[in-house]
């Protein structure tokens, strides 16, 4: 944390202004994609996005589902949120494997274990944060707008704590490769959260003043800007090359300020060694900084057809049942009622009296049906037949075929998987590592790792299906063999069982304390071989004593014995 107040007021105005002007930029190349999230908005989570950022808003608990009358599209993307999760971070069973890159780390016992208990102590930071709580709230983002974007900051008390701006709230901008390493963002605070996370020092007078007057000021909301960009040089007027505002040891920068603040302050300067934000997107075109496609998006059209349908199902059930009434003129200002049981009086029985204007026959079955079509369609847009796929069965199926529907399903999220993969899950496991080593929550690595870099290994479904086409290429291999030993003992010759066992240990992500170090199983056949050679010498000497006493006790005549009669004989 850098104190801005020891900044030179020339630079610290730059920055500011600079700041504004990103903020600015990006905020217009959103402008397509804040609309068009609106609407997706309207249809599946209004309460995820914004439409515009303003303080003191008295009206956030009221109704805001106004638009949806069925509620299949929400159902279908909570349930395609859900399977990501299960698929790809599950809380409940481990879904990352660290490794070494450019090194066999089946050679080194030690590096194993020592990975290994990293793994556990990165799970246990996890399960005690809040971070699957915030990764699921990223799989809606991600499902329902195309792009979900979380935030992971250092915590002293639970090492990480994650954050997820709503839609219409960040903005996000790309660098040469295409990957989003601009991240802003506008989001409402209180004067007694701004004074507590900045300082009464840095904050506006007029914040400040707020917050010395107490009560209800405390609770009035100003609107915070927040900008972590790549830590490069700025430019005074496009001339100048100004010094690194933040050391250039730091990879990315972070910069608050007060939208109506005014001036050159500041609220806080920070850095940051990898990058502290998680943009996902479903699919990209060019350079595009947010998604472009995906299943919210997709089911847009599908969604408000259902909505439409639905309502006018009603409006024709209501009709059926409540249908519009006519009356004769001598009924009017006259007590009437539909209910059932009630008595209507006329003056002309004979004349219009009191019935339906005309008689209502909708086509609820045809429509209900149509409708069905609608819902179906949505759930498969949402991929609602994967994530669901065994409880959708109509038949009881075998595991094979199960693995088989599942892999043929898993292709279509393949290229979503793997982008979210790099875009996500890669910066979650390098910052929350690099946190953890800086704060030493790891042991010491042993010699052997210097010098080597960790890679990481990811259990997901798309893993899991391929690893099974490696286990079971294992299996078959080795019941062939067994099966020929019968013909010819020797094919064993041609299979290292060693190397079959280490491979589907590790296929199988078991334990590595469960499989022992190459050294450690030389010295126990080493042993074993010693023990057998005692045992041959043992039962050797056994023998031969045998045969001599049996020579000896074997008479050959005059007075000899067969022992005897060999050593005459030998000498």
């Amino acid at each position: 944390m850098i104190d801005p107040k020891r900044i030179d007021p020339t630079v610290r105005k730059l920055v500011r202004d600079q700041s504004d002007s990103l903020v600015a930029g990006l905020e217009i190349n959103r402008r397509s994609w804040w609309v068009h999230w609106s609407q997706i908005a309207e249809m599946l989570f209004p309460r995820r996005y914004k439409w515009f950022v303003t303080p003191n808003q008295f009206n956030r608990g009221s109704n805001a589902n106004q638009a949806i009358i069925d509620s299949t599209g929400v159902i279908a993307a909570r349930t395609c949120a859900a399977g990501m999760m299960g698929g790809l971070t599950d809380p409940n069973r481990p879904w990352f494997r660290l490794g070494l890159h450019g090194m066999d780390d089946d050679t080194f016992g030690p590096v194993k274990l020592w990975l290994a208990e990293c793994e556990r102590r990165m799970f246990r930071v996890f399960d005690e944060s809040n971070f699957y709580q915030s990764i699921a709230q990223l799989y809606v983002d991600l499902t329902a707008f195309t792009t979900g974007v979380m935030c992971i900051f250092e915590d002293s008390e639970e090492v990480i704590r994650c954050y997820n701006p709503c839609q219409g709230e960040y903005f996000l901008g790309v660098g040469p490769t295409n990957s989003v390493d601009i991240y802003a963002r506008e989001f409402p605070l209180t004067v007694d959260a701004a004074v507590r996370q900045f300082g009464i020092e840095n904050v506006s007078e007029s914040t400040a003043q707020a917050y010395r007057s107490g009560g209800a000021q405390r609770t009035n909301e100003i609107i915070i800007r927040h900008v972590i960009e790549p830590n490069t040089r700025m430019w005074d007027a496009g001339v100048k090359e100004l010094p690194y505002v933040v050391p250039p040891s730091f990879k990315y920068r972070e910069i608050y300020w007060e939208r109506s603040g005014g001036g050159d302050a500041l609220l806080s300067l920070a850095g940051y060694r990898e990058k502290p934000f998680m943009a996902g997107r479903w699919s990209l075109t060019s350079n595009d900084a947010y998604g472009t496609a995906g299943p919210g998006m997709d089911a847009l059209g599908d969604l408000r057809q259902l909505q439409i349908e639905q309502r006018r199902k009603a409006e024709a059930i209501d009709k059926l049942v409540r249908p519009p009434m006519v009356a004769s003129v001598s009924m009017k200002n006259e007590p009437s009622s539909v209910l059932p049981g009630a008595v209507n009086y006329v003056a002309d029985l004979q004349g219009a009296g009191f019935k339906p204007a005309y008689q209502v026959d909708p086509r609820i079955q045809e429509l209900s049906a149509d409708i069905a079509e609608v819902q179906n369609r949505i759930k498969t847009i949402f991929f609602n037949d994967l994530f669901m796929m065994i409880s959708s069965l109509q038949t009881v199926r075998t595991a094979t075929e199960i693995d088989a529907r599942r892999e043929e399903k898993l292709i279509q999220l393949g290229p979503v998987i793997e982008r979210f993969l790099n875009e996500v899950l890669d910066p979650i496991i390098d910052r929350v590592f690099a946190i953890m080593s800086r704060r030493g929550l790891f042991p010491p690595p042993p010699p052997e790792i210097a010098g080597a870099e960790i890679d990481v290994q990811y259990i997901s479904m798309l893993a899991e299906a391929s690893t099974a086409t490696a286990t079971g290429a294992i299996e078959r291999l080795l019941a062939l063999a067994g099966n020929l030993v019968g013909v010819d003992p020797s094919i064993m010759d041609n299979i290292d069982l060693d190397e079959a066992v280490d491979d589907y240990a590790n296929l199988i992500k078991v334990n590595p304390k469960l499989i022992r170090e190459k050294d450690a199983v030389a010295a126990i056949r080493k042993q074993r071989a010693d023990q057998q050679a005692a045992t041959a010498a043992a039962q050797a000497t056994a023998g031969l004593a045998q045969v001599g006493k049996t020579l000896s006790e074997t008479d050959t005549g005059g007075g000899t014995n067969a022992l005897q009669a060999l050593q005459a004989a030998n000498s």
